[in-house]
């Protein structure tokens, strides 16, 4: 039996975009319905302005909560810059994820830096905040609303210099959903050929109904570490009317049917999806919670 980590990212990801705040109690019950279905490894918010992203303005607050009440499990954060790093530090966050787009043109829109601004930030963050776990969300690394589909080989020629600077671990973005299975398979072999020490995360959006297929393949590369959302809520803000990610309830029902281990109970998962379509008004792309 083969051990799956699955990262649920919807308290960040699925909640982010979203018009109507939802109360951080609401968000907490959330967050404990999953804990008690098993999940371990939740990205719970993301340390950025509240001007930008208004749904994430309570991210201290739920993290200091999410600390005290659930001890032991894993939660992340991102965050795009050394401000974010520093707030997400005082709060008590030991595992962030800094973004990055493997499209120029994506990194500028989404985060307002080009490249070299963008490395030179995380440069800063390992500096001051050694002690941080840093996971390098590669966005775009599949095509991005500007320049469309990416060449495989770019992805590696970018990680060098992360590599060298000694990030050891990269999730692979496929943020606007178009990549497809032999794109995810060519990527990470080439990625793991080139760096085999690297830890890889695989974070598939299921725009063209391809989250399942995409994980899976990545899966069968070897990747272990796969991220989703409860409800399959979330999405690209430049790629409007595209679907959100891949849905948890979804890839755990079919990981724990074919004797993957993930340690997470898919009745408890598919009540808590359940609980989250009735509190929430949001986009929902799940398939099981509708039974």
């Amino acid at each position: 039996m083969r051990n799956i980590e699955v990262y649920e990212v919807g308290p960040r990801d699925g909640f982010q975009n979203l018009d109507q705040y939802i109360p951080i109690e609401t968000k907490v019950s959330i967050i404990e319905k999953l804990v008690q279905s098993g999940v371990q490894n939740i990205q719970h918010t993301s340390f950025v302005s509240p001007r930008a992203i208004p749904q994430l303005k309570d991210s201290r607050e739920l993290t200091e909560i999410c600390l005290s009440k659930f001890p032991g499990i894993n939660f992340s954060a991102l965050v795009p810059n050394l401000k974010g790093a520093s707030l997400a530090n005082e709060a008590g966050v030991c595992s962030i994820s800094y973004v990055v787009s493997l499209s120029q043109s994506h990194n500028k829109a989404n985060i307002n830096r080009t490249h070299e601004e963008s490395f030179n930030e995380i440069v800063k963050i390992r500096d001051t905040y050694p002690e941080l776990k840093i996971c390098l969300d590669l966005s775009t690394t599949f095509g991005c609303p500007f320049e469309m589909k990416e060449n495989n080989n770019r992805v590696v020629e970018f990680l060098e210099d992360y590599i060298k600077l000694g990030i050891k671990e990269v999730n692979l973005c496929d943020t606007i959903g178009v990549a497809n299975p032999h794109d995810v398979k060519k990527t990470i072999n080439d990625v793991k050929s080139a760096y085999p020490d690297l830890n890889l995360q695989i974070h598939i959006h299921d725009t063209r109904n391809m989250g399942m297929i995409n994980t899976f393949t990545a899966i069968q590369q070897g990747v272990t570490k796969i991220q989703s959302t409860l409800g399959g809520l979330g999405g690209c803000p430049f790629a409007p009317g595209a679907s959100g990610n891949l849905a948890t309830e979804d890839i755990v029902y079919m990981l724990n049917d074919m004797n993957y281990n993930t340690g997470i109970d898919f009745s408890l998962l598919l009540q808590a999806a359940k609980f989250q379509k009735q509190v929430v008004n949001g986009n929902f792309s799940g398939h099981l919670q509708f039974i």
